[in-house]
């Protein structure tokens, strides 16, 4: 669970797993399905929606407790968060696995995914509303940055959509170049 923790909001390799923990890789499978039917983990897909060409195809690796991720990384403090190397993939994961609750507690299946190609563009959440593909970008900072915005234009470009949302870590909500900036605070999914 330590190696898991330390993998959060990453692309899950179970290789790379296995051979950390010292196990074959269908042991680290077979673990790995445990986690998730105890509803400790969960995997968010990668979407596959027609852009040309497929792209990742492993998911990334999420714990339904945000809690439990720190115990694992014996991170006792909020001033040891702060400077802690898995910070921004511990925001991230607070952020997927609430959106992912609030869908669960009314009752509808999270239609949420994640998006990144060979080139390197990626973003963090898409919600997938059937007519379009909903992009949310996921910042641990506090102070917003306008490059934050460039995954969220360059998905957009590809499905002719010209909103989306950054969740970051700071206190204000605004809106800028028609995407909404939502303070960590506020959280609750987008109106998409």
């Amino acid at each position: 669970m330590r190696i898991c923790a330390g993998r959060t909001a990453q692309l899950f390799n179970y290789s790379a797993i296995a051979t950390d923990v010292g196990i074959s890789q269908p042991t680290a499978v077979k673990w790995a399905s445990i986690l998730e039917a105890s509803f400790l983990t969960f995997r968010l897909e990668p979407h596959f929606k027609n852009f040309n060409k497929r792209l990742t195809k492993s998911p990334k690796l999420y714990f339904h407790d945000t809690g439990l991720v720190c115990f694992l990384l014996r991170i006792t403090s909020s001033a040891q968060l702060e400077n802690h190397p898995l910070k921004g993939a511990i925001f991230e994961n607070w952020v997927v696995s609430e959106i992912q609750k609030s869908y669960r507690n009314n009752g509808t299946e999270p239609p949420l995914y994640f998006w990144r190609d060979q080139h390197g563009h990626e973003v963090d959440l898409l919600i997938d509303n059937s007519s379009h593909l909903y992009p949310i970008e996921i910042k641990s900072g506090a102070t917003f940055r306008s490059e934050w915005l460039d995954g969220l234009a360059w998905f957009n470009k590809l499905q002719d959509f010209d909103k989306g949302s950054v969740i970051y870590g700071g206190n204000e909500d605004f809106n800028f170049k028609d995407v909404m900036v939502q303070s960590w605070s506020s959280l609750a999914p987008p109106n998409t």
